[in-house]
């Protein structure tokens, strides 16, 4: 779990991985606050969660994955 935290802000270092779950996007190292309005307006993802879910990013990892 530490290595995972690490992938987020200080500020959720100690949370478990249900409030991970529910972070904002931009808790997540390297996505502002910019991005993660963008992220909403494009694809309505809210929460990190969302982020993991969403069908585009999914489809686009499993094409990804089959190209290696």
């Amino acid at each position: 779990m530490s290595t995972l935290n690490s992938k987020f802000d200080k500020a959720f270092a100690d949370k478990t991985i249900e409030e991970l779950a529910a972070a904002p996007v931009d808790a997540l190292n390297g996505v502002s606050e910019a991005d993660a309005e963008k992220l909403k307006a494009a694809f309505n993802i809210k929460t990190v969660k969302d982020l993991g879910t969403n069908k585009f990013f999914l489809w686009a990892q499993a094409v990804a994955k089959l190209a290696e």
